[in-house]
């Protein structure tokens, strides 16, 4: 839905789904309504039809080596799928509520972080949101007692009057200090940077904790009392994030969307921190011990992390902060985890076009994980760990693996043109069986994921074979509308053409190559 026209109808609004939000989410049976299990029943009902009365080709011998490949890749996507349902459900169910039970005993005993630092950025928020989060961190300090600082990089004076007058009503009677940095450099990083250094400026100890948060970043129940525990409870911990919940005004499908995503994303992060690692430290919510993060290293990788490549140079990160924190941490050995029971919720406002929307958040993802992953690969799987190393290699594998079935449906439309009805049917019987598991995460069922996932999954791999030739290439709207790697100098245009170049090539090649293998095409001879 669009967001309310009038602040007070958008805070009225905001503040209702909040608290449809904040209860417990419906477990098991309890998320299934009957309107939701009629439309799977009828769903299921109708691929199970069509498998039994259409004529089935999958098995043809002039089209069994098809069925083959695909099968194969099938096999084993699914496989790597279910390894990670299993690793999520056993962190679930064992070993996080062993990690719960001993935070909360240290709690109770009374252990609070010496003090806690709150870094949050803000770039012309909308003041309902900003005025939603600075109460939900206001609260949690009031009510837990951690002498904390909240310290808030914003660029103009706008979101700082806000806040301003937002506190002076509200948190008066709250034991914190509040200090506003604007940034006199344009980008998220160096505010970020900015902040860290005036951290170190006031005085930190290397067990004081450190919170990295956006300004639309709502906190959830005890979500201090939840991270925070977690590092009396465990010593070696260096950095944990948390869970997070979307609230999008926008499209319906953009929400149903974000919300597969944050589904998927919870089943992996649980998959992750069996191995005492994750793969990114979320930007919208992540906690550190200090211990590394006062390190200048550790800043100027913040503020200036890039890239040597053989084309594009030397190219600074625009987007990607949560990444490059990750990275620092990851060659350090650090210790890090997930928390799947403290919520943030991120809100999100869709403006314009929503597939247009979808296409930028993967280019920046997306050229965020290519970027970074390549340099955690060369880590090796002693430091990165064997789990999450491979992982980062599967990344780079999935990307065209994913657009092989596809692709091989399409140019079996020269052979046989109906084999492409049975790899529709199987496409929405997998991704049906598929979101089963994924529902598993979610607060209810939803019909339209299994189509949402496969085009996701599509989109994605494509976008990430782009990016892979276009590393250098940045855009985020937020923050400035930063962007980079489209230059427009002869050098800029004889690079993007050799990448455009490349990418062609490898396309063609990737196609031929599957045309030759269904002998859609004949196999060159040298003779």
């Amino acid at each position: 839905m669009d967001a309310p026209k009038t602040v007070y109808a958008f805070e009225k609004h905001l503040d209702g789904w909040l608290r449809s939000l904040s209860g417990p989410s419906p477990t098991g049976f309890d998320k299934w309504s009957p309107h939701r299990i009629a439309q799977f029943a009828t769903l299921l009902a109708l691929l199970i039809a069509a498998l039994v009365f259409w004529p089935n080709n999958f098995f043809e011998p002039n089209l069994i080596h098809i069925t083959f490949v695909m099968g194969s890749l099938g096999i084993w996507r699914f496989g790597w799928w279910f390894t990670h349902a299993i690793r999520a459900e056993i962190f679930a169910r064992s070993r996080f509520p062993k990690m719960r039970t001993r935070a909360n005993a240290v709690w109770q005993a009374g252990w609070r972080p010496p003090h806690l630092h709150i870094q949050m950025t803000t770039y012309f928020e909308e003041p309902a949101i900003t005025r939603r989060v600075i109460g939900s961190i206001l609260g949690q300090i009031r009510r837990e007692g951690i002498p904390t600082t909240l310290w808030i990089g914003t660029g103009s004076s706008y979101d700082e009057e806000i806040i301003t007058d937002f506190v002076r009503t509200h948190g008066a009677d709250v034991d914190a200090e509040i200090v506003f940095l604007r940034q006199n450099q344009p980008g998220k990083r160096m505010a970020i940077g900015m902040i860290l250094r005036a951290i170190n400026r006031a005085g930190v100890g290397p067990d004081d904790l450190v919170i990295f948060m956006d300004g639309d970043a709502v906190y959830g129940i005890d979500v201090l009392e939840k991270t925070c525990s977690m590092f009396g409870a465990d010593t070696d911990l260096q950095a944990l994030t948390t869970n997070e919940e979307v609230i999008c005004y926008g499209p319906q499908w953009i929400q149903s969307w974000l919300s597969m995503r944050f589904a998927q994303r919870r089943l992996a992060m649980q998959s992750h921190a069996m191995s005492h690692k994750v793969l990114t430290l979320t930007g919208r919510m992540s906690v550190f011990r200090a211990r590394y993060i006062i390190d200048e290293k550790f800043i100027r990788t913040i503020e200036a992390d890039h890239l040597d490549h053989w084309l594009w140079g030397r190219f600074r990160f625009l987007s990607g902060d949560d990444k490059s924190t990750w990275y620092y941490l990851l060659s350090k050995h650090a210790k890090m985890t997930y928390v799947p029971d403290a919520c943030v919720y991120t809100i999100e406002q869709i403006e314009g076009s929503g597939t247009g929307r979808m296409v930028q958040n993967f280019r920046r993802w997306s050229g965020n994980m290519l970027r970074n992953g390549s340099r955690a690969i060369a880590l090796g799987p002693f430091v990165a760990k064997p789990f999450i190393w491979w992982c980062l290699v599967d990344q780079r594998i999935a990307m065209w693996t994913m657009l092989v079935s596809p692709a091989l449906a399409i140019l079996t439309l020269f052979i046989e043109p109906l084999y492409i009805v049975h790899c529709l049917i199987w496409i929405v019987l997998s991704r049906t069986l598929l979101c089963l598991f994924l529902f598993r995460y979610a607060r209810a069922p939803d019909i339209t994921w299994p189509f949402i996932l496969y085009f996701n999954q599509i989109i994605n791999a494509s976008v990430k074979v782009y990016m892979i030739f276009h590393l250098s290439k940045q855009k985020w709207a937020n923050r400035g509308n930063q962007s980079a790697g489209g230059g427009t100098a002869t050098l800029d245009k004889i690079k993007n053409a050799t990448a455009m170049f490349q990418l062609v090539t490898s396309v063609i090649g990737f196609l031929i190559g599957l045309a030759v293998y269904i002998e859609l095409l004949p196999l060159p001879t040298l003779f």
